[in-house]
């Protein structure tokens, strides 16, 4: 049987991102010298209240530990994907960084009545 199939593991995000390296058998510091930053990023990932990778960092993770990106960010899906797997969000689709994601998570908290004119704004101001 071959090592790297997957246990049914769909637990919170940093450790999905130990698991991960781990089936890749990856310290923290190789996997962070792989993706290009510091150990203490990967350990502040792996930690419960840590913080978040970027999603270009989720993306580089999940190339270098050779698991599937949906997995990896969402929880979703099997964490060893096949060749024919399909995305079900393209990683430019979703909140960058924290900032994207705490303003979508604001903007959905506006009135719909609302919404527009808040867009308009926020393209013209800027």
């Amino acid at each position: 049987m071959d090592e790297r199939q997957p246990r049914a593991f769909t637990g919170p995000r940093p450790n999905r991102i130990r698991h991960a390296r781990r089936m890749a058998r990856l310290t923290q510091a190789k996997l962070a010298e792989s993706i290009g930053v510091g150990a203490s990023a990967v350990a502040q990932w792996e930690l419960p209240s840590g913080t978040s990778p970027t999603v270009e960092h989720l993306d580089r993770i999940a190339s270098v530990c050779r698991v599937s990106f949906e997995w990896l960010a969402t929880g979703r899906g099997n964490a060893v994907g096949g060749v024919e797997e399909t995305l079900a969000v393209e990683a430019s689709e979703m909140a960058a960084d924290e900032f994207e994601d705490r303003l979508l998570i604001a903007f959905r908290r506006i009135a719909r009545r609302k919404r527009e004119p808040f867009v308009r704004w926020m393209e013209e101001f800027f």
